[in-house]
């Protein structure tokens, strides 16, 4: 397609080009012609009416010496590069120029009044030329009455041999200015043509696959925004492409494992290997898998939907009675590791306005991941606080905290920072991802502190209700 349309672009050039030369030369032909034919004649009308009125003094009815004649017309001929006559009222030619021999010669047909309202007239002037001249002609007056005429004849082909000399510069002007004009062909092909190319090869390359490719456009116009923004997609399809690789290997690793020790147990209470009385401790076993199967798969669901819009279903209520319920179904949990819950609240009603049951969801996984990490005869904060029409939840814990070189990994899908977490095998790893899609549905952010061996800090915003 860019061959087509470069190959267009051309054509189309050459085609104005083309246009352009013909329009030039006929509309400049047309227009340099009347233009010499006006002034050509108006110069000679000028001069024969010059001699005209010279003339006119001395002319008598009678035939005019040519010892006076000649000598003014041959200048003016010399210098019109034209020959000029003097004519009786018969038109009879009484004196000329070299080289015409006509003195003594009748003008048969010879009409004054010919030309019209023109000061000049093109032919043979009534059959006296064997070619066409452009003609002018000046009576001779005194006292009322018409004497004789001044012509000055000058051949065409004087006129057309200065017509086509203009015409010859015009050309060789516009000859020059079109080829000076392929600078411009030059330029759109290294600033359009060139980098669109590399654009269309990139987007082929990208098609079959090779989301690596760069191209390769350094300019800072549209053609490289539009270059910088392929490579910018491509990159991000490299690492989309690079994440649902390493997506399905963290739910195949994470699927295999229950799945395996289900199967080991199932095939060994079957064949014998376990005995009856062992039966009910490994049964357990395989429900707690099945547990954790069915949490994975639970996890998956939610971030499923929550990547669809408009999952969100938002009213009014208060985020302290939703901390305390979420808190109070830990309460074995935290009895069982000797943890307290702290609860702080700057007003005794804090209403917001967001989805509550994802919500609710938000603060089991952050109570949830601080109670499985911290200590044992420990204490976890969890806080509420009014600032700038936002309200802020923060759920603190005393417990192992993380290394500063994974924070920014724990969003990610099916990470777990350390090794600590990693013996955790009731733990999907989607915890922390899914907390962070449903506060960002919300269009509200989430902050984590952490220091190791310290602590964690999980700190989230949430819109307060309206006229409340």
């Amino acid at each position: 397609m860019t061959h087509s349309l470069y190959a267009k672009f051309i054509l189309g050039y050459l085609v104005f080009g083309l246009i352009g030369f013909v329009f030039i030369a006929t509309f400049s032909s047309h227009i340099t012609y009347r233009y010499l034919i006006s002034e050509e004649s108006e110069a000679l009308y000028d001069e024969a009416n010059l001699l005209a009125g010279t003339y006119s003094d001395i002319y008598q009815g009678r035939n005019i010496s040519l010892d006076t004649a000649s000598p003014q017309l041959e200048a003016v001929a010399v210098y019109l590069r034209a020959q000029a006559w003097v004519l009786d009222q018969r038109g009879a030619v009484v004196a000329e120029t070299a080289p015409s021999s006509h003195v003594g010669t009748v003008i048969e047909g010879f009409d004054p009044t010919a030309a019209g309202n023109q000061v000049y007239m093109i032919g043979d002037f009534f059959g006296a030329f064997d070619s066409d001249t452009l003609s002018v002609l000046a009576p001779i007056t005194g006292n009322f009455n018409t004497y004789g005429y001044v012509v000055i004849h000058m051949p065409m082909s004087q006129v057309l041999s200065d017509h086509t000399e203009i015409l010859n510069i015009i050309y060789l002007t516009a000859g020059i200015i079109f080829f000076l004009s392929l600078i411009i062909l030059l330029v759109f092909t290294k600033t359009v043509y060139l980098p669109l190319k590399k654009i269309t090869a990139g987007a082929m390359e990208y098609a079959d696959g090779n989301l690596g490719h760069t191209i390769k456009v350094d300019t800072s116009d549209e053609i490289g925004y539009l270059a910088n923004t392929l490579n910018y997609m491509s990159s991000e399809l490299n690492k989309m492409e690079e994440y649902q690789k390493s997506f399905i290997a963290n739910v195949s690793h994470d699927f295999r494992s229950p799945l395996t020790s289900i199967k080991g147990y199932l095939e060994a209470m079957l064949d014998g290997t376990i005995p009856p009385q062992l039966q009910e401790k490994y049964l357990n076993i395989v429900i707690s898998e099945t547990e954790r199967l069915n949490k994975l798969t639970q996890g998956m669901l939610t971030l499923n939907s929550l990547d669809s819009k408009g999952f969100l279903s938002r009213s009014n209520f208060d985020i302290n009675r939703v901390i305390k319920d979420t808190a109070a179904s830990f309460e074995g949990t935290c009895n069982a590791k000797d943890i307290v819950l702290d609860l702080t609240f700057s007003n005794d009603v804090q209403m917001v306005y967001a989805d509550l049951g994802k919500i609710q969801q938000v603060l089991y996984n952050l109570i949830d991941n601080a109670i499985k990490f911290s200590h044992e005869n420990s204490v976890i904060y969890i806080q509420t606080a009014m600032r700038y029409e936002k309200v802020f939840v923060s759920v603190k814990d005393t417990g192992v905290g993380i290394p500063k070189e994974n924070i920014k990994k724990i969003w990610d899908r099916f990470y777990k920072s350390d090794t600590s977490r990693g013996k955790d095998k009731k733990g999907t790893g989607l915890g922390l991802a899914i907390v962070k899609e449903i506060i960002q549905a919300h269009g509200e952010n989430i902050d984590v502190v952490s220091t190791a061996g310290v602590g964690t800090e999980f700190i989230f915003t949430l819109p307060k209700a309206a006229n409340l």
